[in-house]
């Protein structure tokens, strides 16, 4: 392939792996990972409230890796009460699972940084072997599209299988009991996929470039080494 296309191929991915890390930071930062509705479901069945009397009963949350809002409806009105998980919910969150998510988070928004930056060196550069040339173009790439991938399995099982809506909406409440009414990722969530599939790009740009998978060129470069050792 011509030096400019190959330039042009690396210009590409690196933008894209730009992109990707200020995508995962606003992510970060945005409370719109989950959006839901929650049932006052104490309050609809002192009423016994059915039908359009139900919607009195039933409020908003949204929230995200660090903060959210919630609403509340008991039949009187919304109350909108913001909460932060550091420190108020870490007694009734799955910590472990939370502080991972934001770890896995930063892991990437480092790895596709340094991404871009080899991208560009790879681009303008001479590119140099081991970690700068196309095995550590393929290394970078790998990671964020695995950390993307972790981020995404769980924070998927934190919501669905731990129940955190539901935790978060009787967080403080001692007598009316709160029950998930409907809940979906949001746009923060589905950016952390989007990276991921940004990643997964690159390493076909790199593909494209001319270069080799690393396990398929190590392979080449044995078999080689062997024809050379038979013709001595």
């Amino acid at each position: 392939m011509p030096a400019q296309q190959k330039k042009l191929l690396f210009c590409t991915a690196g933008l894209l792996s730009l992109a990707c890390a200020l995508g995962t930071a606003a992510a970060v930062g945005s409370q719109l990972w989950v959006r839901g509705s929650i049932l006052c479901s104490t309050g609809a069945l002192l009423v016994n409230a059915s039908g359009p009397e139900l919607h009195k009963f039933i409020g908003d949350i949204q929230y995200g890796l660090f903060s959210g809002q919630r609403v509340r409806q008991c039949g009187l009105g919304g109350r909108p009460f913001q909460f932060s998980f550091f420190p108020d919910l870490l007694r009734i969150i799955p910590a472990s699972i939370h502080v991972s998510v934001i770890l896995f988070c930063t892991v990437l928004i480092v790895f596709a940084l340094v991404g871009a930056g080899f991208f560009m060196f790879n681009a303008f550069g001479s590119p140099y072997e081991t970690l700068h040339g196309p095995v550590g173009l393929y290394l970078w790439s790998f990671i964020c599209c695995s950390c993307g991938c972790l981020i995404m399995i769980l924070f998927s099982s934190e919501v669905k299988i731990h129940h955190l809506s539901e935790k978060i909406a009787n967080f403080k409440e001692g007598t009316f009991t709160f029950k998930t009414h409907s809940e979906q990722f949001a746009n923060s969530f589905w950016t952390i996929l989007v990276c991921s599939l940004v990643q997964f790009l690159n390493a076909l740009l790199i593909r494209f470039a001319g270069f080799e998978f690393p396990f398929s060129k190590s392979k080449e470069s044995g078999t080689i080494t062997g024809a050379v050792d038979l013709m001595y």
